[in-house]
């Protein structure tokens, strides 16, 4: 038998939240455990229930949705929060990303792409809603170009190879490994080697 997984909306917007569970509730897969319109109404949830995936708005009326996301993250770490917005701003999806968010979806998501999300966020993987990709500017999984000789030493590099062993097991110089992984690095956007890994893995890469 599959198991559920439980789903949590934090909207200060009644609307939003009515709106989300009757797009949600009849899904099999899908356990709807409930919301809350403020951050600390979601703390005290928390501490009696452990959700899967928190559908979490930016803007709350008692802390911002980035806050709140990284307090749950630091107090629940298996559980997934998906930053749900109007806006697509790219310093805002940066920041909640950043606070521990694993995806973020705009309120004007289809039925089928929320799904999607929660599906993706809740195996561990990371989803960003395609408008809230074109302001990151960063390409989806099956548009990042990286080339079969890049793919060949990520591969390496996530089994733990320094550049050297790299070099000696793909016949080319430690040069040319080091460029590689510097190129890795500049086109997955991230500061070094273990973000490297960490998103090639979300990405469904590794």
């Amino acid at each position: 038998m599959t198991m559920k997984v439980g789903i949590f909306v934090v909207d200060d917007h009644y609307m939003v939240i009515e709106g989300i569970r009757s797009l949600l509730q009849n899904e099999k897969t899908l356990d709807w455990m409930g919301h809350a319109t403020n951050a600390a109404s979601c703390l005290s949830f928390l501490k009696l229930h452990e959700p899967d995936v928190i559908l979490m708005d930016v803007n709350l009326p008692d802390k911002s949705g980035i806050d709140l996301c990284k307090e749950v993250k630091q107090l629940y770490p298996s559980v997934a929060v998906l930053g749900l917005s109007t806006f697509n701003q790219q310093a805002i999806i940066k920041n909640m990303i950043d606070n521990g968010a694993s995806g973020y979806v705009l309120k004007n998501a289809t039925k089928e792409e929320l799904l999607e999300a929660i599906n993706a966020v809740s195996k561990g993987k990371v989803y960003y809603s395609q408008e809230a990709f074109s302001s990151l500017r960063i390409p989806a999984p099956d548009q990042l170009l990286i080339t079969r000789r890049e793919k060949e030493v990520l591969l390496l590099i996530a089994e733990g190879l320094t550049n050297a062993e790299i070099a000696e097991k793909l016949f080319i110089s430690i040069p040319t490994v080091n460029t590689h992984r510097k190129s890795l690095i500049e086109k997955f956007n991230v500061k070094n080697t273990a973000m490297l890994i960490g998103k090639a893995i979300k990405l469904g890469l590794i």
